[in-house]
């Protein structure tokens, strides 16, 4: 076998507004491994300044990872092991090399005979931008809505009391995400609002690494809370076992590209099973390549709520995609 890789700046359509601030492009890595006639795709989504392997030598690990590719696939995760996005990107090139096409899974989704539901997100921005995404969301008939909050949480408050007064919790599901945008102190006064207007859930709602504050937060909130940046950087089995068992959250969010890829994801979800801890799959701004194998994955995993798929549009230098988005199902177009 062979491989290569080569870098690609994704821009966005229009800036995007996170707690972390305003993002006009996305830096990736593509991968390819060849074999004989043979060649597989991947993604090394890199994500500057969340990924845990935002490191000054990721392009050299990546370059390793090129000229030692024929290596067995243990002693290749061993030394990859905390090179989560790279390791992600190893593992689509392989299964895409495996099965052709734009296949990383062989499902029922890949068939295109069905369907993934996914939440649709809101973007941070002004309360109008923010009411003219939502109005899109619903006319596009979702039923269950994500929003960025955590800039102007009086602003935020007030769109999604106007949102709840018009839909009820039984007809639309609404998610938030603060991207660990608050202090403990103002989080539990959030989580009450967030009780009173019948939200679903809140991601990370206090920054990562505060395991006692979280864990006091999760046993005492109204508002189920999904730990999400507290996944990144845990690496070891045991760290993982240590992290749920100390905090007991009631959900997990699982970003392929920042976990490990699927070998990392599926480690996490076993676990989270094993202790009752609900989970959902999300991507983390890929590109159409790493989204679709995203999208295949998860479908692999009989996902029981709807799902944080992006639908590849953020960008104006998308690759194209098999995937389709009708509705809020998310689907495969063979």
């Amino acid at each position: 076998m062979k491989a290569r890789f080569s870098k690609y700046i994704l821009n966005f359509k229009r800036p995007a507004g996170t707690s972390r601030g305003i993002l006009t492009q996305k830096e990736t890595y593509i991968l390819e491994i060849s074999d004989g006639d043979k060649k597989g795709i991947g993604e090394c989504a890199l994500f500057r300044g969340l990924s845990y392997d935002d490191t000054p030598d990721y392009e050299e690990k990546l370059n390793w990872l090129c000229q030692n590719i024929n290596q067995d696939r243990e002693s290749l995760k061993h030394e990859l092991l905390h090179y989560p996005s790279l390791w992600f990107g190893y593992e689509q090139a392989m299964n895409n090399l495996s099965l052709g096409a734009d296949r990383y899974f062989e499902n029922d989704f890949t068939k295109g005979v069905d369907s993934i539901k996914i939440n649709g997100l809101i973007w941070m921005g002004s309360v109008d931008f923010m009411k003219e995404q939502i109005q899109e969301k619903l006319s596009q008939n979702f039923d269950c809505i994500k929003l960025k909050i955590g800039v102007d949480w009086e602003q935020e408050k007030a769109v999604l009391s106007e949102l709840r007064k018009a839909y009820p919790k039984e007809v639309l599901e609404l998610r938030v995400d603060a991207n660990g945008a608050f202090t403990p102190q103002q989080a539990t006064e959030v989580l009450n609002a967030l009780h009173s207007l019948g939200i679903h859930s809140i991601e990370q709602p206090i920054k990562a690494g505060n395991w006692e504050q979280m864990r006091q937060l999760c046993q005492q909130t109204p508002t189920s809370i999904a730990l999400d940046e507290e996944l990144i950087g845990i690496i070891d089995l045991d760290k993982k076992i240590q992290l749920l068992d100390t905090i007991s959250p009631q959900y997990i969010i699982l970003k392929p590209s920042l976990v490990g890829g699927f070998s990392g994801t599926d480690e996490w979800i076993s676990l989270a099973e094993e202790r009752n801890i609900g989970w959902w799959i999300t991507s983390a701004l890929e590109s159409n390549i790493g989204l679709n194998a995203i999208a295949q994955y998860t479908y692999s995993k009989y996902p029981k709520i709807p799902q944080g798929l992006g639908t590849g549009s953020l960008f104006t230098n998308n690759f194209p995609t098999p995937l389709i988005l009708k509705g809020d199902k998310l689907r495969f177009k063979r």
